[in-house]
């Protein structure tokens, strides 16, 4: 059963980081490209950020360029967001979802075969 998990969520004051994970199991997760997506209050889902199944590619919304990074260990079939300098708008629910094509991520509005329940990221002092 393919399945996607996140971790490492919180409360952080402005400026402050978290880094959270997607851990993949269930399918053979290296071959699929992960990508990041969030929900703030009130407002519909947008694109953060994604990397390619071997790593080599990754691409980065405009709001979030500078200040968060994606990686993945394919060893350990886990994603990462390091997320620093954190604003009050980055607050939302950040779910990872995967899919086999990597460039349809930032074209395509029914992206992910399989999506994670989501990590509750709050930036508040």
């Amino acid at each position: 059963q393919p399945r996607l998990v996140e971790s490492g969520g919180g409360l952080v004051q402005p400026g402050g980081s978290l880094r959270l994970s997607c851990a993949a199991s269930g399918f053979d997760a290296t071959i699929y490209a992960v990508g990041w997506f969030r929900q703030a209050p009130g407002k519909g889902q947008e694109r953060v950020s994604c990397i390619s199944g071997t790593g080599a590619s990754t691409h980065y919304e405009d709001p979030v360029k500078g200040r968060f990074t994606i990686s993945r260990d394919n060893t350990k079939n886990v994603v990462y967001l390091q997320m620093n300098d954190l604003k009050p708008e980055d607050t939302g629910v950040y779910s990872c979802a995967a899919d086999r094509y990597y460039t349809a991520y930032y074209t395509s509005n029914t992206w992910g075969n399989f999506w994670g329940r989501g990590t509750q990221v709050t930036v508040s002092s």
